[in-house]
């Protein structure tokens, strides 16, 4: 959930990123990271944004990753053989407070091969930055500061001075989710008004996800009753053609204490 808020982020408001994470308002693009061959499970979390000189691909990250030095280094080759031409910035963030050493490494060495990209840890970026751009307010709450609950109080308030109502929904949305990383959900639904947010796109998705999860089980443990009745019935049959208990266990599946409650319930 947190890759694809930071995904929504990236891409829908690309010029605040440009702006963080690059010193200007660069306007971007989106480029499908298929256009790069990359592995399909992993693309889903990837973010690349250009522009006619340059490729931002960022990673926002909730946990430390060993991984991850030489998955830059991979990126950048794949890039490199896409658009040979163009500069390439890439950025590894790092949503959630981690005391490992893995969120501090920056380069990766094989041999005399060297690469190094940029590692920024929220929790150390200083909070007013967040604040002067809307694209970039779900992030204030994870920068450094004491109070967090303080933080998404203020986030709240300069929410509500975005008139457009859609952008102030996704975003209010996008700012519940990443400040479940440092709040409990009853102080973030104390503060930000969950009215506002049901109508972001970023809601919908998630009342999708969850109906189409809930569809899912719900099959499945149709299933697995139709199955269970199926081998019961079976049971059934089997005592009444003498079966012993264990033979019947053997055959369905069912726990012979399953087989003795059919049996009794047969002779009353």
């Amino acid at each position: 959930m947190f890759d694809n808020i930071c995904k929504f982020i990236a891409e829908n408001f690309s010029d605040d990123l440009a702006t963080w994470l690059l010193g200007s308002p660069l306007s971007l693009t989106v480029l499908d990271p298929t256009e790069l061959q990359l592995d399909p499970i992993r693309a889903d979390s990837l973010i690349f944004l250009q522009s006619e000189e340059l490729i931002l691909h960022t990673e926002f990250q909730t946990d430390p990753d060993a991984k991850i030095p030489f998955r830059m280094l991979d990126y950048r080759i794949r890039v490199y053989r896409r658009h040979p031409q163009k500069q390439v910035r890439q950025v590894v963030i790092y949503l959630r407070r981690s005391d490992s050493p893995l969120v501090r490494e920056n380069t990766f060495r094989l041999g005399e091969t060297f690469h190094s990209f940029q590692v920024i840890r929220l929790w150390e970026e200083n909070t007013p930055q967040f604040f002067h751009h809307p694209g970039l307010l779900p992030f204030a709450v994870l920068s450094n500061t004491d109070d967090p609950e303080q933080v998404l109080s203020l986030v709240s308030r300069s929410l509500e001075t975005i008139s457009q109502k859609q952008v102030q929904s996704n975003l209010a949305a996008a700012t519940s989710i990443l400040a479940g990383l440092v709040l409990n959900r009853e102080t973030i639904k104390k503060i930000l008004r969950s009215d506002i947010m049901r109508e972001s796109v970023i809601y919908q998705d998630i009342l999708e996800e969850g109906e189409e999860k809930g569809r899912r089980e719900g099959e499945e443990k149709g299933l697995q009753k139709g199955k269970e009745e199926k081998a019961r019935q079976i049971a059934l049959k089997m005592l009444s053609a003498g079966f012993s208990i264990t033979e019947i266990a053997r055959f369905t599946d069912l726990s012979p204490a399953t087989i003795e409650q059919l049996q009794r319930q047969q002779h009353n």
